[in-house]
């Protein structure tokens, strides 16, 4: 699990984000930077990145490892304070707060600046880089990829989606992104995935998802990684989240991945709610979401 850094950055001084950057510039090339490339990769003296190095290990910002020659890269806590520090610069984080959640592809936090939003750290590769390497079309043309590119480009992708998604699909309005980490607006509500609808509730939350989708569609991008988890239900309907794994409509496996978004939706809702949702062909709705045609999944609708 990565801790949370936000403790120690006003224990950091300028010039240990000149050493982290440096190491940040130099994974670009290798998994392992060595040391005698550091002075010129973050601009500190010798002596300077010697000092930097022990104070950053100490704070499990980096790693070191000696087999050839003394190399070093950033831990995703070090990677997560340069983000931080970059967000904080801009003044878009004011103050940091609780964790939201922790999964197995990104760490959420609360955090403020004029109002509560939410600051998520991707983890895309820490914990199992290469069928991450496999999945996400984004590293397909990089001889060398570290997970730091990878939870980078994910960030990125997201980002953009949500961009061009909002606030015509509801989605988390975005507020800004620096290297693997967004901060959007903080959604009050309960994901889907733990909610108990009341019987009359199930077939038009359903819809309201499933509209969703055709709008995200209209727009120009497919989910991709659609669940019960990645759904919130609010007062005033959905909002769809996490969406890294988003495709343009354009993509060649584009419609699909909506099928595959379809058929996991309305499994979900088969199953936990086999009385209230009626028979029908998941291709067909994903058809009338292509079409811009869908409505509802109730046959009389």
């Amino acid at each position: 699990m990565v801790q949370n850094i936000a403790p120690l950055m006003v224990d950091l001084e300028p010039e240990d984000f000149h050493l982290l950057s440096g190491v940040e510039q130099g994974m670009r090339f290798s998994e392992w930077v060595s040391k005698g490339k550091l002075p010129e990769f973050s601009r500190l003296t010798a002596e300077d990145v010697d000092y930097r190095l022990d104070r950053c290990e100490d704070r499990g910002l980096i790693e070191r490892k000696t087999i050839q020659y003394q190399g070093f890269k950033l831990t995703f806590e070090g990677y997560d304070a340069l983000a931080l520090h970059s967000l904080i610069e801009r003044e878009t984080i004011e103050e940091f707060g609780a964790p939201l959640g922790v999964g197995k592809e990104s760490d959420v936090y609360e955090v403020r600046s004029y109002k509560p939003f939410a600051l998520k750290y991707h983890r895309e590769g820490y914990t199992n880089f290469r069928e991450v390497m496999k999945e996400r079309d984004y590293t397909a043309d990089r001889d060398h990829v570290s997970w730091q590119y990878t939870a980078r480009k994910a960030a990125e992708r997201e980002y953009d989606a949500l961009e061009s998604l909002y606030p015509d699909v509801s989605v988390p309005r975005p507020v800004d992104q620096n290297r693997h980490a967004i901060v959007m607006e903080r959604v009050e509500g309960t994901e889907l995935g733990r909610t108990k609808l009341e019987p009359e509730q199930v077939v038009p939350i359903l819809d309201l998802i499933l509209a969703e989708l055709r709008t995200a569609y209209e727009a120009g991008y497919v989910h991709a990684d659609m669940s019960e988890y990645n759904v919130f239900v609010t007062r005033e309907g959905v909002t769809v989240f996490d969406w890294p794994q988003a495709v343009p409509t354009d993509h060649e496996n584009a419609d699909e991945f909506l099928a595959r978004d379809v058929e996991n939706l309305v499994s979900y809702f088969q199953r936990k709610y086999p009385n209230q949702v009626p028979e029908f062909d998941t291709d067909d709705v994903a058809t009338a979401i292509v079409d811009g045609t869908f409505e509802s999944v109730a046959p009389d609708a």
